[in-house]
C-alpha cells in the first residue's frame, strides 16, 4: 500500500533525507503505562509503509529496553530507516528511578558501544546528546562525538534541549544535523532564540511531544485519568487546577479541527509542520504512538494546510498554558536561556 505516503525533507544541511514526520518510540517500552508489543511492532511496520523513516529512541528509555525492542525492526529494514538514539542520562545501578546527566568523553564512549550492541547495528545514523551537563564544556563533548563519526560508529550528530549559544558552540566543532526540543501549540519557548540559531546554521528542528504528550489530542484531560506508572502524573501541566485550565484551551483547537473535518491531534501536528515554511527551516516532528491507526492519523496531518486566520487563532494558546512542561526546568533549553 503506497497511497498516503508522506513527503521527504533533508534533516538540515548536514543530515540525511527522511520522511517529513518521524516516529517517537519511547512509549513502546517506557513512561506511558502498559504497552502491547505486537501492536507496537505493527505500528513500526505501518509507519514505514506510510513513508516514516526516522525512528527515535534513547538509551534511557526503559534502561535500554526500547533500543532492544527496535533492533529486529531496524535489522529487517536497515537500508530504509534512519535510527536516532541518545546518550547522557546515566541510570545508577542502585536506583533505577534516578537519572544523572553525563556528557564526559569516557561516558560517551561507553554509551555509544552499549547502544550499538543493543540496536544490533554497526553505525548509528543520528546520535544525540540527550541533555546538557553544564559542568562539561560542550566543545569537549561534541569533540568526542565527532571522533565517533570519524571512527564510523555514528553518521550524524544531534543535540537535545540546548540553548542557541550551546548550539553555535557545538556546531563550530562539528556540523550538527538536528536539534530536538519540545515544540507544540503548548510549548513555544524555543522560538525566541533556538529556532533562529538553527535556521542560521542550517540545522533541522525535531520537535518531540508535538501533541503535548497526548493532551492536545483530548485523549486525557487530567493526569488522574492515567495509570499509576505513567510519568505524566508528575508533570505540572497535567495535574490539578493546571489541567483544568489547559483543557479549556482545547476548544480553540477543536473549532479549527471541525473546519477541516480533522482530529484535535491532526491540527496540532499540522501547526508544527507548517512552522517549516513559516520559519524557513526543516521541521521533522516525532509524535509517538503505539497504534497503527494513530500513525495513519498523524501522517495524514502532513496534508492539512491551516489558513492565516486559523494560525492567528491558534497563536495565542501557548501564552495561556498553566504550568511548566517539567517540574524541574533546569535541564531544558528554556531553563538556561
Amino acid at each position: 500500500m503506497t497511497d498516503g505516503r508522506i513527503t521527504t525533507a533533508k534533516l538540515g544541511d548536514h543530515g540525511p533525507e527522511v520522511g517529513v514526520q518521524g516516529l517517537g518510540c519511547m512509549g513502546m517500552s517506557f513512561a506511558y503505562g502498559p504497552s502491547d508489543a505486537d501492536a507496537s511492532r505493527a505500528t513500526l511496520e505501518r509507519a514505514l509503509e506510510l513513508g516514516v523513516t526516522l525512528y527515535d529512541t534513547a538509551d534511557a528509555y526503559g534502561a535500554g529496553e526500547n533500543e532492544r525492542f527496535l533492533a529486529p525492526f531496524c535489522k529487517a529494514h536497515r537500508d530504509e530507516v534512519v535510527i536516532a538514539t541518545k546518550f547522557a542520562l546515566s541510570i545508577p545501578a542502585d536506583d533505577p528511578t534516578r537519572r544523572i546527566v553525563r556528557n564526559d568523553p569516557p561516558y560517551i564512549r561507553q554509551a555509544v558501544e552499549a547502544s550499538l550492541k543493543r540496536l544490533d547495528v554497526e553505525t548509528i545514523d543520528l546520535y544525540y546528546m540527550h541533555r546538557r551537563d553544564v559542568n562539561v564544556p560542550i566543545e569537549e563533548s561534541v569533540g568526542t562525538m565527532a571522533d565517533l563519526v570519524r571512527e564510523g560508529k555514528v553518521k550524524h550528530l544531534g543535540l537535545s534541549e540546548v540553548t542557541a549559544d550551546e548550539l553555535r558552540a557545538a556546531h563550530a566543532v562539528h556540523p550538527i544535523a538536528a536539534v530536538q526540543s519540545e515544540w507544540s501549540l503548548f510549548s513555544r519557548d524555543i522560538e525566541a532564540r533556538v529556532v533562529p540559531a538553527a535556521r542560521e546554521l542550517g540545522v533541522a528542528l525535531v520537535p518531540y511531544s508535538p501533541l503535548g504528550r497526548g493532551f492536545l489530542t483530548g485523549s486525557f484531560t487530567s493526569a488522574e485519568e492515567l495509570s499509576s506508572d505513567d510519568f505524566r502524573r508528575r508533570q505540572p501541566r497535567f495535574t490539578g487546577d493546571n489541567a483544568m485550565a489547559n483543557a479549556t484551551l482545547l476548544e480553540l483547537i477543536r473549532s479549527v479541527a471541525e473546519a477541516h473535518d480533522a482530529s484535535l491531534g491532526q491540527i496540532a501536528l499540522a501547526w508544527v509542520h507548517q512552522q517549516a515554511a513559516l520559519r524557513d527551516l526543516p521541521v521533522i516532528p516525532i509524535p509517538g504512538t503505539r497504534k497503527p491507526s494513530r500513525v495513519e492519523e498523524n501522517t495524514a496531518a502532513t496534508r492539512i494546510v491551516l489558513t492565516d486566520e486559523q494560525l492567528d487563532l491558534l497563536d495565542g494558546i501557548a501564552a495561556q498554558v498553566a504550568g511548566n512542561r517539567y517540574a524541574d526546568m533546569a535541564f531544558t533549553s528554556a531553563g538556561r536561556e
